[in-house]
């Protein structure tokens, strides 16, 4: 028996496979999936005191959720944001990704590493300075009222929307550029030559022949800077200000000091699904996007 099982592991590729990924997907899950079927369970109880929760199953915090319009505009606001810093990398990394992937003939891995190497600094250095820069007396204030272009300096640069929606795309342009880059190096040269000889214009060749060739690259990076910015926490709570907080924020103050860990809970899991759901829409939406123009 143990000589037939030695042999079947032997042959089996697929075995083996999933026998050296075994405790990577171990460790996936216990630390992912056994939180979110215990954030799931707590959603359908209810927070009778500071310190007792009722058990019995109701879906009344969905309900709650629906019900109150903060957390509903909380929602809009974080898919907005994501949305808007989505669309802001995409249209500052992909041309720089097409400027290295055709242009740049030598030291291709330098740019990059030049690109990214700010990024490996800590996340939260990087959010204070944009606070630095940003600041009622930062960077950018202060050399506009020195040139004298302003009187007062612009208020709506720091504890707002502007100011979560500048750092967020500076904080994941990074996640773009690499999965934009790579579609984009992948794709025979060959085929825009072509394009080029049957007379279409540069435009054209881009439009029907690179773009729809770079879009699993453009899709991985809508997935990498989409799911994590509607659920970023720091950002908002230390440039947001009040009209700058997102529905993260709001969820740990559920399961802070508010204490209402059956309404954080509901409200994580609603943010979740509608995360999988608009990736999904998106994506779908991008390749069929993509079969037409192609």
């Amino acid at each position: 028996m143990l000589h037939a099982l030695q042999k079947f592991y032997a042959k089996s590729e697929s075995v083996r496979a999933y026998t050296m990924l075994s405790p990577a997907l171990i460790l996936i899950f216990l630390l992912m999936l056994i939180p979110m079927i215990l954030m799931l369970s707590f959603s359908f109880f209810t927070q009778i005191s500071f310190v007792e929760i009722d058990y019995t199953f109701t879906i009344q915090r969905y309900i709650d959720f629906f019900q109150k319009n903060l957390l509903v505009s909380l929602l809009i606001k974080s898919l907005k944001i994501s949305f808007l810093v989505t669309l802001i990398t995409l249209l500052t990394a992909y041309p720089v990704c097409y400027y290295i992937a055709f242009y740049v003939k030598k030291n291709k891995m330098l740019w990059l590493v030049m690109l990214t190497l700010p990024f490996w600094t800590s996340y939260l250095l990087r959010v204070f300075s944009w606070k630095i820069i940003l600041g009622t007396k930062g960077v950018i204030n202060s050399s506009l009222i020195n040139a004298g272009l302003l009187s007062e300096p612009l208020t709506f640069l720091m504890y707002s929307e502007t100011a979560v929606i500048i750092t967020l795309t500076h904080a994941y342009a990074a996640f773009a550029l690499l999965p934009l880059y790579v579609s984009l190096e992948k794709i025979d040269f060959s085929l825009i030559e072509a394009g080029r000889d049957l007379g279409l214009s540069r435009l054209e060749v881009f439009w029907k022949i690179t773009f729809p060739l770079s879009m699993p690259g453009v899709i991985g990076a809508i997935l990498i800077i989409f799911i994590p910015t509607v659920g970023d926490y720091v950002t908002p709570a230390l440039l947001g200000g009040t009209d700058g907080r997102m529905l993260s924020n709001m969820i740990q103050a559920y399961f802070g000091k508010i204490n209402n860990i059956p309404l954080g809970a509901a409200s994580a899991t609603i943010m979740l699904f509608t995360v999988a759901l608009v990736t999904m829409i998106v994506s779908y939406t991008t390749k069929k996007l993509t079969q037409r123009i192609s």
